[in-house]
């Protein structure tokens, strides 16, 4: 049986900052994870899927906070929009956990690709946003090598 992937990395979404890189490629390994676990069948979507969705949440906020903490270092201007998306993604998430704990129907592959979705999209234009000032600033040589 071939491994089920929903989304491969590919270079296009490069922030080109290593670090940041190497976290948007664990959040895609996460988001595969979590796709797989959609196609196990109800019981385990019910067990594994829900264990896959809190690692998941914690490594998001994990994520969030260091890109914060980047972005709070070299001033960037859009760093409060840039929480606020953060904060809102992380809102939805925790919503609809608490909806599928509560009894409500969840549909994992649904909520899979909103999250691979928002990563994606996130990356391409907000992340980039931020790359691009960063570059900036390297170029005016107002900002060491990262």
């Amino acid at each position: 049986m071939e491994e089920a992937i929903l989304v491969e990395w590919d270079d296009r979404y490069s922030v080109g900052i290593q670090l940041i890189d190497d976290q948007h490629k664990k959040l895609i390994d996460l988001t595969n994870t979590l796709y797989k676990g959609c196609l196990e069948g109800d019981q385990t979507a019910g067990s594994n899927f829900m264990e896959a969705i809190h690692g998941t949440v914690a490594y998001v906020k994990y994520h969030f906070s260091a890109e914060e903490k980047m972005l709070e270092n070299i001033k960037y201007p859009g760093i409060m929009e840039h929480k606020r998306e953060h904060e809102s993604f992380v809102k939805k998430i925790l919503e609809e956990v608490e909806s599928f704990q509560n009894g409500k129907k969840f549909v994992p592959n649904v909520f899979v690709r909103f999250l691979k979705d928002w990563i994606l999209t996130h990356i391409a234009v907000e992340d980039k946003q931020y790359a691009k000032y960063i570059h900036d600033l390297k170029k005016q040589g107002l900002l060491g090598g990262q």
